[in-house]
Order: structure tokens, then C-alpha cells, then sequence
């Protein structure tokens, strides 16, 4: 087999190969007799007519399959050969096939880029660390009482944090407009969920108080017919509620799920729960920074068919997480444009990690695979099912295996670079 390498760009490559005559023949003439000894043909009993004619019948058939699987097998016998790696399928450029002559054809592919360094010497990297506080737990806490809290009714003006119910209808020009008008709506003031003159207007309201509150939509607000527009809201406030939060006792425990050890055990969960998502943050903080300081002493010239298929893979993903959360995914930008920036780096790091896997002999470890999954399942109810639910399907197992190979890789990493700690709140990591 001839192979001819032209460089086009940096990565580009066109290969010309010749698959010799003889080849072709024998491959060619080996599927002709299989073929024989089933085709049916008239006035000839199954598997008796002559090659000839079998040739004569199936012949143009049977030379674009031989063809088209020596272009697929040569191909990548031929990147083996001069040591290639291609990033992306070849477009093929078959030339002229004739009988008796080598069959030629031309492969335009991209190759991947070389990756220069595959260490993190003498490169500073900050690790978090951070300890969960007695604050941390309460703060959590707190936040776990508002989203339990309940409501009741007061007579006096409505301050932040106050819950409203409002029936209201909305005017553009005098006339009411779709969708600018509800009975029986609640919002908590201050909360962010309406317009900013909206709620600046619901401040200070009391029960059965009657408002006339001009809005002005913003330039890019969604609806095309209100965007930029002036429009006035008459509302009527059925009632004003304030927060009432539950009591921090041994009820409180037992309503999540603590039946023993009430109020004391919900805090060590809590903070055991805290830990855990510090340790994870900390682990993908630490991810990050390394991956980026690997980036750094790395600029590679990129395979733009990877980067493009990434980026219609992120598309796609967010138009799936859109669709999943009842939004019209129309107006998604038509093209993989926005996307794009973000896919490079996925790229990037996709073939260094590769290659920093490759080049080191690293294997997951199926004890940290096995770990890794056993902490996953800790925020579930039910733990063991979890488990077993993961380990039912290869796939998930790879999906671990992959995530147990980074974290082996940053720590083989870090543990060649100068790694200054930086203590940080929870909060700050969160």
C-alpha cells in the first residue's frame, strides 16, 4: 500500500493511498464466489451459474462494497503505518476504479494536536480548605425553617418578606392586555419575582387596598408587544400574611426524617451533610484551578470538527434542560456560535487529560470508582439501592471511571506543582 501525507494547515492533512491491483482482485474475487454459491439467477439451479455470469449480474455491486471497505480498512491501516492519530472522521475523494489497476483514493482528516507538557512543575496552585462552623449549621438550618414556614394573616402595611394576594389587571393604552391579569395571586414582596415598579408599587399595601401602579417594560423583555411600553396595573390586595417559621424543636427533627436524637442529631447531620459538600467543592475548585493552569502552559491549535460536534452537544443539552423546565426553546440562537468559546476549552482539556492518561499508564482505581459512587448514593434515602442502581448499566460505571481517572490525574499533578492553601467560609465556596 503507497501513502502520501500533504499538510493542509496545522492539523489538516490530505493522504493519498493506493491499495495495489492485486489486493482489490483478491478480495474482489473471493466475495464473487461467496456470492455465487447462493444468487439465484434464471435458468441456473441456486449456487450453479457460472462466475461469469454471477460477475456480469453483480459485478458493479460487488466492486462498491469491496471498494468502500478496503478505503475504510486501508484507511486506518495507513494512519497506523505514518503514526497518526486522526481527530475526526476522513471525507473520501475516491478516484476513478478500474479493473487491474491499484485503487486510489484521497482521505482529508484532522489530526490531533500535540500536547507539549503533561506536568505542573514549578506551577503555583491554590487549594481551598475550609471548616464547617457552628454558623454554617445554623444558617442552614434556618434556610431549611423558611422553606417549611407558613403564613398568617396581619393588619398592618406589607414590609419585605411579606406574602401578598392580589387580583390584578393590566393596561397598555387603556385596553387589557394577554396575559396581564390574574385572581388570587400570591408573591412575597421584596422576593424579585415581578417587575421592579411593580413591586416598588406593592410596598406599604394593606388589605383591600385598590392601586394604580404604571409599569414600565424593559427594552428586552420578552414579549415583543410590551417590550419597551408603559402599562398601568389596578390591583386589589386581598390580603397581607407574614412569615411564621416553625419551632426549632424535636418536632421540627422528626418532620425531616431525624426519629432519634431530635434536634442535636439534625445539627451533626447537617454538618455532616456540609462536610461532604465542601469536600466536593473543594475537590471541583481544585479541579478547576489545576485544569487551568494545565491549559495554560498548553495552547493548542484545536480540530474544529470536535470543537463544532461539542458545541452542538452543549446546544442540544441546553435545549433539553430548557424544555425539561417548560420553556420555548425558540429562542435559542440558531447556531452553535454561542457555544462555541466553551466547547474549545472542553476540547482542550479533553485531549490533554487524554494524552496525560495515555502517557502515564493511569487506570481507574475501582476502589475510588466504588468510593466515588458511595458518596453519590449518600444523598439519597435509600443508599444501597442507589448503589445497585448505578452498577446496573456499564455506561454509569464508565461515567464514574472517567470522573475517578481526573481525580487521579489532579492529584498525580499536584503533587508536582508548589500548592499554596487558602482558607475560605463555606459560604465563600458555595
Amino acid at each position: 500500500m503507497q501513502v502520501s501525507i500533504e499538510a493542509i494547515g496545522g492539523l489538516g492533512r490530505r493522504m493519498t493511498i493506493a491499495v495495489p491491483a492485486a489486493q482489490f482482485e483478491h478480495e474482489f474475487m473471493e466475495r464473487l464466489k461467496r456470492l455465487s454459491r447462493t444468487a439465484r439467477l434464471a435458468g441456473f439451479r441456486p449456487g450453479r451459474a457460472p462466475l461469469k455470469i454471477v460477475e456480469a449480474q453483480y459485478g458493479g455491486k460487488l466492486m462498491d462494497e469491496v471498494a468502500q471497505d478496503l478505503m475504510r480498512d486501508s484507511f486506518y491501516e495507513a494512519l497506523t503505518q505514518e503514526g497518526l492519530k486522526a481527530a475526526s472522521g476522513p471525507a473520501i475523494e475516491p478516484k476513478a476504479l478500474t479493473r487491474g489497476q491499484d485503487m486510489q483514493y484521497v482521505a482529508t482528516f484532522e489530526i490531533y494536536p500535540e500536547v507539549q507538557r503533561l506536568d505542573l512543575k514549578d506551577v503555583e496552585v491554590e487549594r481551598a480548605t475550609c471548616t464547617i462552623s457552628a454558623e454554617d449549621v445554623e444558617r442552614t438550618i434556618e434556610v431549611m425553617r423558611k422553606q417549611r414556614q407558613t403564613w398568617t394573616a396581619v393588619d398592618r402595611p406589607a414590609v419585605d418578606g411579606d406574602q401578598l394576594t392580589i387580583d390584578f389587571v393590566g393596561t397598555l393604552d387603556g385596553e387589557a392586555f394577554p396575559g396581564g391579569s390574574a385572581t388570587g395571586h400570591r408573591l412575597v414582596v421584596g422576593a424579585g419575582t415581578l417587575l421592579p415598579d411593580f413591586e416598588q408599587g406593592l410596598k406599604g399595601a394593606t388589605v383591600n387596598a385598590v392601586l394604580d401602579i404604571p409599569v414600565s417594560f424593559p427594552e428586552e423583555y420578552g414579549a415583543p408587544t410590551l417590550a419597551g411600553k408603559q402599562a398601568r396595573f389596578q390591583v386589589t390586595v386581598r390580603e397581607v400574611a407574614e412569615p411564621v417559621l416553625p419551632a426549632l424543636d424535636d418536632a421540627f427533627a422528626q418532620a425531616l426524617g431525624v426519629t432519634e436524637g431530635g434536634i442535636e442529631m439534625l445539627r451533626a447531620e447537617v454538618k455532616d451533610n456540609l462536610q461532604r459538600e465542601a469536600a466536593r467543592r473543594i475537590r471541583d475548585r481544585l479541579k478547576g484551578e489545576i485544569f487551568k493552569q494545565l491549559r495554560a502552559i498548553n495552547p493548542l491549535e484545536l480540530p474544529q470538527a470536535l470543537v463544532e460536534r461539542e458545541a452542538a452537544e452543549l446546544r442540544e443539552a441546553a435545549r433539553a434542560q430548557l424544555a425539561n423546565q417548560g420553556v420555548k426553546t425558540a429562542g435559542l440562537p440558531p447556531d452553535n456560535g454561542p457555544f462555541r468559546e466553551r466547547a474549545k476549552e472542553r476540547v482542550a482539556l479533553g485531549i490533554i487529560l487524554s494524552e496525560l492518561v495515555r502517557a502515564r499508564g493511569l487506570k481507574a482505581d475501582e476502589a475510588k470508582v466504588r468510593a466515588r459512587v458511595e458518596e453519590m448514593a449518600a444523598d439519597y434515602d435509600e443508599p444501597g439501592r442507589f448503589v445497585e442502581w448505578y452498577y446496573s448499566k456499564p455506561e454509569r460505571i464508565g461515567e464514574a471511571q472517567s470522573l475517578v481517572l481526573e481525580d487521579q490525574a489532579v492529584e498525580l499533578l499536584l503533587g508536582e506543582a508548589r500548592v499554596t492553601e487558602k482558607p475560605m467560609r463555606f459560604e465563600e465556596l458555595t
